[in-house]
């Protein structure tokens, strides 16, 4: 079941559960929620890093993951995305060599946002990128 924790004009969160059917349940609201705003044009992309940051909580979490999405407000043009989640540890970039079945999230979420990067919550902490969108 999704819990819609916060909607209010520019900013809105939501809360998964940790179990396989989250990164789904991820993709289509986040697409739902950027068509309602416009922002189609990056839905394609926005979906499918939410969906990398979803399963990578979904392998090292068990309690609920939070996906945030802000909306650009003013003429900034930026739409920042955050994914939470109950573990402490932050993830790490790294190097997959060509067998490797996993390893690429972080790197796809780097090499095609304008920034991203970690920080700490209460419980847990937070992924998240910004990506400039038209104004």
């Amino acid at each position: 079941m999704i819990h819609v924790i916060h909607t209010e004009g520019d900013h809105v969160t939501w809360t998964f559960p940790a179990d396989p059917g989250a990164v789904g349940a991820a993709r289509s609201t986040v697409r739902a929620q950027l068509h309602g705003w416009g922002l189609d044009g990056v839905g394609d992309l926005v979906t499918l890093l939410v969906s990398e940051l979803v399963t990578n909580a979904l392998r090292h979490a068990t309690g609920p993951i939070g996906v945030s999405l802000v909306r650009p407000s003013g003429h900034d043009g930026i739409l920042r995305v955050e994914v939470s989640d109950p573990l402490p540890e932050f993830p790490h970039e790294r190097v997959a060599r060509p067998g490797d079945e996993g390893g690429r999230g972080l790197q796809l979420v780097a090499s095609t946002t304008r920034r991203w990067g970690t920080r700490p919550g209460d419980v847990g902490k937070t992924v998240w990128f910004e990506l400039a969108v038209p104004k």
